[in-house]
């Protein structure tokens, strides 16, 4: 039943995928038929190539993100290593980021080029066991290459908010059609992209609680993360707000209802009422 519910989301996942591919082509078309349609391809492929080699080393450096070694935190690091095992993947190399709000999030193409980045909160403000449940969740995103998939749902979601604002503002040719596509594609890109982090958030939150036998210990993670959160957002770029545990962004009111993270409330319960 497991095998089967992790084969749906990744079914649902590459649809989503190939909805965002879609309108990218669409607003290549409207602006400028046929030929238009292929330069939005071509600007796809390179996006996406971009994404696949590239897209870890930017994140990292973004947060200015600095790897350690066991001598720097043994206890992380035989975390890790332990959890990495049991998921059967390669140990992911650690970073960390000197950030004093607890917040973590994984990286990289495949389990084999990965990496998993905690800020200098979370070993300060949580326990080992929440720690370790922390940890579970971005083993699970890397051992299904959640990472990939999510970066390039980013990318390719930016290059559809870009490219709308450019023939907004440029010459339009299509009258309300080209009027009604830059102004509802970036909307329909951002909705595909809540749903597509949103399904990867419930899956690893299932399969890292399954790692470690302890849901629980995940679930005050969550908790702990998020009530430090709302307190002090984080000053990040929205755009990849989607790869942390807990989105570091304040989310209040209607903002919420397009946060790219599920429920915090629902995944505690999820957790709390799983059996392993």
């Amino acid at each position: 039943m497991q095998v089967f519910s992790v084969w749906i989301n990744v079914f649902k996942t590459f649809g989503l995928m190939i909805i965002l591919t879609g309108i990218l082509l669409g607003i290549g078309y409207i602006f400028g038929g046929i030929t238009g349609a292929f330069y939005a391809l071509v600007l796809s492929f390179v996006l996406n190539f971009f994404s696949y080699w590239y897209s870890d080393k930017l994140v990292l450096t973004m947060y200015g993100a600095r790897e350690i070694t066991p001598a720097d935190n043994a206890m992380i690091h035989q975390m890790v290593n332990d959890l990495s095992e049991k998921a059967r993947i390669p140990k992911p190399k650690i970073y960390i980021i000197n950030v004093d709000v607890p917040n973590a999030f994984a990286t990289g193409r495949n389990p084999g080029h990965s990496a998993i980045a905690v800020t200098r909160g979370l070993l300060r403000y949580l326990e080992p066991e929440e720690i370790r449940g922390v940890l579970s969740h971005e083993i699970s995103h890397i051992k299904h290459r959640d990472t990939l998939i999510q970066s390039i749902a980013a990318v390719i979601g930016g290059a559809i908010t870009w490219l709308s604002y450019a023939f907004l503002f440029g010459r339009d040719r299509n009258g309300y059609g080209g009027l009604l596509m830059v102004i509802f594609a970036p909307f329909v890109a951002g909705m595909v992209r809540m749903a597509i982090s949103r399904s990867r958030e419930f899956l690893a939150d299932e399969l890292g609680a399954r790692l470690t036998k302890n849901p629980l210990g995940l679930a005050s993670a969550l908790e702990r993360i998020d009530k430090i959160a709302k307190m002090r957002p984080l000053d990040i770029n929205p755009s990849t707000s989607h790869l942390f545990i807990v989105n570091p962004l304040s989310s209040k009111g209607l903002a919420s209802l397009f946060s790219t993270h599920p429920p915090i409330e629902e995944r505690i319960r999820r957790l709390r009422e799983m059996k392993v």
